[in-house]
């Protein structure tokens, strides 16, 4: 239960939701995942496409229904906590925050290599700062910044579709779809395709600041994801006509060198300029959904209880903002986490999973369980389709969580006992 003095204002519309929700997933992910999900799946990258957007949709409209009964910060935090029990709620709520914040970490990462190489890791602390002052101002400009970032990003994307597919060196027969690489390798490009469509988690985090949740959220989150995939689709066709599935997965920027086959190389400057703005528009949109999923599990008490407190000028969980920012920049300073994006997978895979659990609880009905059925079988499947280091890390770190849950729970019982 929140007071006025930790109550978030809610400011945010429909418009501004999807907005949100587009800057998290039509961010850095489409210039930097369609390489490896190539090299993963050969031939069947489109239908590693289509399977992650399918367990992405199962796991959006799992999130929206749930959303719309508890709209509170905190998302599948909240939802598992309520649905499900205070463990899973934990679970869920530990997955995403360390997950996702070593994501933050890449992102920074990817601004700093794209900007400056010989220096990404102090422009990437620049940025994380830069940022964290953003989201500290109040979710309103935070939502404005996003929805500069996210027309940007589009316009950079529509040029590079109509440049390719525009251009004599685009192919139909390279769309050729196969299993060259067999169902594993499918499945392992949904999982890495997957990482890039989970930004609609952020506008379930962003619950308590939204006008009217119960029609807001569950309009929202299939409009951004329906806008998402419509975008990804074109890209990975455009690029692939071009390319091809074995050019594609070699390419260590994959729009750039699309471009530069497509006989336009005076492209691939902009192509690095949106690049750069998409990582800063995920950026944006990671740390603002860390900082409310910490705020949530601070008013718990998951997390020291200073971290749930809200600026009485700006209505935003500054101390969370802050502390989620610190941590970022502190990553980004000292350890290259270009690697970590397998475990982020899977602990969102996990956090997806909760979700799906809890919105199975909602009703009965065998028709209104088919989606979170399909949700959870899709996320366990795409976990353990992923890299063995990226799987034994994350059930490592996870393992930890669980542990420091079981030491909280004793130590609260013992002074009763």
């Amino acid at each position: 239960m929140t007071t006025s003095s930790t109550a978030l204002r809610r400011a945010l519309g429909v418009r501004d939701a999807v907005v949100v929700g587009l800057g998290s997933m039509v961010g850095a992910g489409v210039f930097s995942a369609l390489g490896p999900a190539a090299r993963a799946a050969g031939s069947g990258l489109l239908p590693g496409l289509a399977l992650a957007a399918l367990v992405a949709y199962c796991n959006a409209m799992s999130s929206a229904r749930l959303a719309a009964r508890y709209p509170a910060s905190g998302g599948t935090y909240v939802y598992g906590r309520e649905r499900l029990g205070p463990f899973w709620g934990y679970l869920a709520g530990w997955a995403f925050v360390v997950g996702k914040t070593a994501s933050c970490a890449a992102m920074a990462l990817t601004v700093g290599a794209y900007v400056w190489p010989g220096q990404a890791h102090a422009v990437a602390v620049a940025a994380v700062v830069a940022l964290t002052a953003v989201n500290y101002g109040g979710i309103q400009k935070s939502a404005w910044l996003t929805r500069v970032i996210v027309a940007v990003v589009l316009a950079v994307l529509a040029a590079v579709v109509v440049v390719c597919l525009a251009s004599g060196r685009a192919d139909a027969g390279r769309l050729d779809i196969g299993l060259s690489s067999g169902a594993g390798g499918v499945l392992q490009a949904a999982g890495l395709l997957f990482f890039a469509f989970a930004g609609y988690a952020r506008i379930a985090t962003l619950g308590e600041e939204v006008r009217d949740p119960a029609r807001t959220i569950p309009r929202a989150i299939p409009l951004a994801l329906g806008i998402a995939l419509v975008v990804y689709a074109c890209v990975a066709v455009a690029v692939l006509a071009v390319l091809g599935a074995d050019r594609l997965g070699h390419a260590a920027a994959p729009l750039a060198d699309a471009v530069r086959a497509a006989g336009v190389p005076g492209l691939a400057p902009v192509v690095r300029v949106g690049a750069t703005v998409a990582a800063l528009g995920s950026l944006l949109a990671l740390i603002l959904g860390v900082s409310r999923t910490t705020l949530a599990m601070a008013r718990d008490g998951h997390l020291p209880g200073a971290l749930a407190a809200v600026h009485p000028r700006f209505q935003v969980p500054h101390r969370a903002e802050l502390a989620v920012g610190a941590v970022v920049a502190v990553l980004a300073a000292t350890v290259d986490v270009r690697g970590a994006i397998g475990f982020s997978s899977f602990g969102v895979l996990v956090y997806y999973a909760v979700a799906n659990a809890s919105a199975w609880s909602l009703s009965p009905a065998p028709s209104a369980r088919v989606v979170p059925v399909v949700g959870l079988l899709g996320c366990a499947t795409l976990a353990f389709a992923l890299p063995a280091v990226s799987v034994a890390v994350g059930a490592g770190v996870l393992a930890v969580g669980v542990a420091a849950y079981g030491v909280r729970r004793r130590a609260r019982r013992r002074p009763t006992e």
